[in-house]
């Protein structure tokens, strides 16, 4: 019996550093918490008792943290991680990313790209992943497939998209019933894997590519069932236009109208949403995956966090692969500050200060942070996010030593005047996937070694 199996199969207890974001405005140290997990991978206990012998003591200089959840990703663009940056969005589309997602017919590549991915992105530390596959249901099944053996906790969608203006006619649904009809076989593919991890999401891809007929039958079956929703919204001035010269409203409001805005509803981007929009997405409890990299080249505006979350709208962190780079959260966490501090200040230099930006929008690292782990959990409705009793043991580890000894780390702890709280800004803004060494999901070590 492989070790993974036996701790799942009795539990176990680990002692370290525990560095979390109970709340947005809220930062959680504990040096050596003693953290008790059960066989059924669910936390028992989480105590501070330095005297009781534990199965796993990483040491003081061992950071635990809780799992990273990744509500945006295009789990097809891997192959093209890093490439057309310089393009507009809808240019980036046609030329380069739906092109490669049609080659996902063929399995063989499908199944290469899938289990590649999958363990690159757990071993950044990312437990939670909210994917978009294609509309090929056997390819987005293969995917559901990868995340069951690897141990990731997910949300698999098959696209929909059938509109003949807004898809190229070699890569869309036939009609809209094909793509209501091929979107249950997902659901009921992905359900058949029996996984308790892995879930379907309804995936219409957004506005320009769905019909109205097929926008109309997804929101009947999210009504008729409990599966989630993921699409895009107000991502750039051009969709943001396209709806409101097709609806006549913006395409939050055109969503809602469909039925598509409720319980763990994903909305994508959302920089250009109005006050009315995000007021909708709060009573809807619908919410906001936060994807400020790729905002910087595709968004056309940096998404509104601070106000977003004064306001009561649920909002994550996404990495959205590929329009950004970089595979893992805690990037995206540094850059929703960094993208924060933009709009607070503003970047036109013909305007006078106090004048070219919109002030009160900086958040800082606790409120990034927490986005990346409870806060993209409270909008998926998980329990992950956050080490506590009752909760699913999802969490990685950050070695201060190794990270200090490593020249290709640019992370570096000086114990002598970094407290906890310079520590953890450090580690949201300098780790890197290399620095994350072991990880667990729902109790069960799936990456690295302890």
């Amino acid at each position: 019996m492989s070790t993974i199996e036996s701790d799942q199969a009795g539990g176990f207890s680990i002692r370290g550093r525990l560095m979390q974001t109970p709340t947005m405005d809220q930062f959680e140290v504990r040096p050596g918490a003693l953290i008790r997990v059960g066989a059924d991978g669910i936390i028992t206990s989480i105590s501070d008792d330095p005297a009781t012998p534990v199965d796993i003591d990483l040491g003081p200089n061992v950071v635990v943290m809780p799992g990273l959840v990744d509500t945006h990703v295009h789990a097809p663009q891997w192959p093209q991680v890093g490439t057309g940056l310089d393009l507009d969005l809808e240019r980036w589309l046609f030329e380069y990313t739906l092109p490669l997602e049609r080659r996902y017919h063929d399995l063989e590549f499908a199944n290469r790209v899938w289990n590649n991915l999958v363990p690159t992105l757990i071993a950044a530390g990312t437990t939670t992943a909210v994917y978009y596959a294609t509309i090929d249901v056997e390819s987005t099944t293969l995917l559901a497939e990868a995340c069951v053996r690897h141990g990731q906790r997910a949300f698999v969608g098959r696209v929909a998209m059938d509109h003949p203006v807004g898809t190229p006619e070699w890569y869309r649904d036939v009609s809209a019933s094909a793509a209501v009809s091929a979107s249950v076989r997902s659901i009921e593919a992905i359900d058949a894997l029996g996984s308790a991890l892995v879930e379907p999401i309804l995936t219409p891809r957004f506005a320009p590519a769905c019909t109205d007929a097929l926008l109309q039958g997804i929101g009947e079956i999210a009504a008729s069932s409990n599966v989630a929703i993921q699409t895009h919204c107000s991502e750039s001035d051009w969709e943001h236009a396209y709806a409101l010269d097709r609806f006549g409203m913006s395409d939050t409001l055109a969503l809602d109208g469909f039925g598509l805005l409720r319980d763990r509803t994903v909305l994508a981007h959302c920089g250009l949403a109005s006050e009315t929009d995000l007021t909708v997405m709060r009573q809807r409890n619908a919410g906001v995956a936060h994807c400020p990299l790729s905002n910087a080249y595709f968004g056309d505006a940096v998404f509104p966090a601070r106000r977003a979350l004064g306001v009561g709208v649920r909002v994550g962190l996404g990495s959205d692969l590929a329009g950004g780079f970089e595979a893992g959260i805690l990037a995206q966490a540094s850059k929703a500050v960094t993208s924060s501090r933009l709009l607070d200040t503003g970047t036109d230099p013909g305007s006078e200060p106090g004048s070219r930006g919109r002030s009160d929008s900086s958040i800082d690292t606790i409120t990034a942070f927490w986005m990346a782990t409870a806060g993209g959990a409270a909008l998926l409705q998980q329990q992950t996010g956050l080490l506590q009793p009752g909760r699913p043991f999802d969490a990685f580890t950050i070695d201060l030593d190794a990270a200090n000894q490593r020249r290709s780390s640019g992370l570096r702890w000086w114990p002598e005047i970094d407290d906890d709280l310079r520590l953890f800004e450090k580690i949201i803004n300098t780790a890197r996937p290399s620095d994350i060494g072991s990880v667990w999901i729902n109790g069960r070590l799936v990456a690295g070694g302890a």
